[in-house]
């Protein structure tokens, strides 16, 4: 919970105000039953009119206080509840960006959504009630209690039996419920993950009518969240009336004690009423302080959830002031580099990496499915750590340099095309926030993207739906590209991007390239060895082991995986043109 501690700082006084006035408005309550018992006592029975219209002008003096109070307290609390919990939201966002990748991936993705959205309202709620009624309830309670004893010492006696009883089924409550709602929690995550997935390959799921197997999926995902709610509320709800039945019991126990003392002549009726009326809060505020346990226990099982986050640290370290050699930009050095991502057993993903590629280069990098091509071009702008070896960038290793200054200096076009909801324009200018129009247009031109971007209705400021449903794969690839290019970099990573792009505009893309940043450095991978054949340096892996390294001519000659690879994909059709 120390994550709370610098809001606690910050609005302590603005809480604490909130409970001034919840005091203020519990004490109100409480000198209700009083003032009752003296209209009775005093004025009733001796049937003074003056007693009673004084005294009830002062109870409805009191109760308009109370109700003043009560509206300034409901101002603040949600005022302060609604500030917390947009803070405590955009810090957990701010602090998931901040995490490594190999941070982020201790957490399932659905779980993030799921405590950024209903585990902080979870706490923010609870927050809000501390300064509505769940400070009041106790008040009322203690209060109503030495209310009580100073009424009627004799009456006093049913309250030592009841109030024990009453806090020990609280106390089981709270205990035996934790576990509940912390399942319930892990059970909406998977309710979002479903959903989660579904909506990402809603396409998929359609182009093969498999919509029985989602709808089931997702039943026995919101079956689970039912059975486990259910199961939580049914154990919480075993304390309610047992706790209605204790106090009720109190109260029968009142009555028939009070009626006694009456008849003995050693009790007035307006005592009864006025202890009865205590009870009666007493019950209330017991039956509140029972469901304030049951919300403690949903934003404690929340909180906990935030707080896994808020203590994921990032173990990456860096030395502030290494700067990058200016000589050597571009330059990227693989130094019997070994990598294996945390929490997994087995080989590591890859093993002895070993190269270097000079600024200005185009590296191709080729290899079969799960050969670790991904993974090692996810090295060079540190997403993660190598764990043994060195990888440099600049002439500097990158565990010494600022992730983020790295970065800048880095672009990449990922495997899986990612396209944001909005314009053309702020997609490309994603890569450089201050590109201009005419900056934008020439990066799009080299991606191939200028003219079909061109011929849409609204150009450049053509809106571009959710993921990019609107464009077609190789469009997309290529809109991703410009969005890279733009950014001038002196690294570039194409990972695979123009898998979707025919072999004409791939050719022409990479010509453009050349022109447009002599100098550039690129690492391409590619499954298509027509996409790398004419690469300065080529490596090819296989098992996460370096199994080939030279230009095609030289790879043909000694590399039996690279021959493979070349025979499988454009041997077959070389010799049957040779046939002709």
């Amino acid at each position: 919970m120390k994550f709370l501690k610098p809001y606690v700082r910050k609005y302590w006084k603005l809480f604490g105000l909130a409970v001034f006035f919840l005091m203020i408005e519990a004490i109100c309550d409480l000198l209700q039953p009083t003032i009752m018992a003296r209209i009775i006592d005093d004025g009733v029975a001796n049937k003074e009119m003056d007693v009673v219209l004084r005294l009830g002008g002062l109870m409805l003096m009191i109760t308009l206080f109370g109700a003043l109070t009560a509206s300034l307290r409901s101002v603040i609390s949600s005022r302060v509840s609604q500030r917390f919990g947009a803070e405590l939201r955009a810090d957990l966002f701010r602090k998931i960006q901040r995490l490594s990748f190999e941070n982020m991936d201790q957490f399932d993705r659905a779980s993030l959504v799921t405590r950024l959205t209903n585990d902080v309202t979870q706490v923010q709620n609870f927050m809000n009630g501390l300064m509505r009624i769940f400070v009041k309830a106790p008040l009322v309670c203690i209060g109503s209690l030495i209310m009580a004893v100073r009424l009627n010492m004799q009456l006093s006696v049913v309250l030592i039996v009841v109030v024990p009883l009453v806090a020990l089924f609280i106390f089981l409550n709270m205990k035996i419920g934790f576990p509940f709602f912390v399942k319930v929690q892990q059970a909406l995550d998977k309710v979002n993950g479903v959903m989660r997935e579904y909506l990402s390959g809603v396409r998929v799921v359609k182009a093969f009518n498999r919509f029985d197997v989602e709808v089931d999926k997702f039943e026995q995902a919101n079956e689970g969240l039912q059975s486990r709610s259910t199961t939580a509320m049914r154990v919480m709800s075993v304390f309610s009336p047992q706790i209605v039945l204790t106090v009720n019991l109190g109260i029968i126990a009142v009555l028939w004690i009070g009626g006694l003392r009456v008849d003995q002549g050693q009790m007035q009726v307006g005592h009864i009423i006025a202890f009865i009326n205590y009870m009666t809060q007493i019950l209330f505020s017991l039956m509140m302080i029972s469901m304030i346990f049951n919300m403690f226990v949903r934003a404690k099982a929340s909180a906990e959830r935030i707080g896994e986050v808020f203590q994921s640290w990032n173990a990456m370290t860096w030395d502030s002031d290494t700067e990058s050699k200016p000589d050597q930009r571009g330059r990227v050095e693989f130094d019997n580099v070994t990598f294996a991502y945390a929490g997994t057993s087995g080989d590591p993903v890859l093993k002895q990496i070993s190269f270097h590629c000079a600024p200005g280069q185009m590296i191709g990098i080729i290899g079969s499915t799960g050969s670790g091509k991904s993974s090692l071009v996810h090295l060079i702008p540190r997403f993660y750590d190598a764990t043994s070896g060195n990888v440099s960038v600049n002439g500097v290793d990158v565990r010494q340099m600022d992730p983020h200054k790295l970065r800048e200096t880095i672009a990449i076009v990922p495997q899986k095309t990612v396209l944001f909801s909005g314009s053309v324009l702020e997609n490309i200018q994603y890569g450089k926030e201050d590109a201009t129009q005419e900056e934008i247009e020439a990066a799009a031109r080299i991606a191939e993207a200028h003219d079909f971007i061109a011929e849409s209705p609204e150009g450049y400021h053509s809106r571009i739906g959710q993921g990019g449903v609107n464009f077609s794969g190789g469009q997309k690839q290529r809109l991703s590209i410009a969005r890279a290019l733009v950014r001038k970099p002196d690294i570039l990573i194409l990972d695979d991007c123009t898998s979707a792009v025919d072999v004409a505009t791939e050719s022409r893309i990479k010509a453009g390239l050349k022109q447009y940043a002599a100098g550039l450095t690129c690492l391409l991978i590619a499954q298509r060895i027509t996409s790398v054949i004419d690469a300065d340096q080529i490596i090819v892996l296989e098992d996460g082991v370096i199994v080939g390294q030279g230009t095609h001519q030289e790879l043909m000659a000694d590399c039996t995986v690279y021959q493979e690879i070349f025979q499988s994909q454009l041997g077959k059709e070389m010799n049957h043109y040779a046939a002709k």
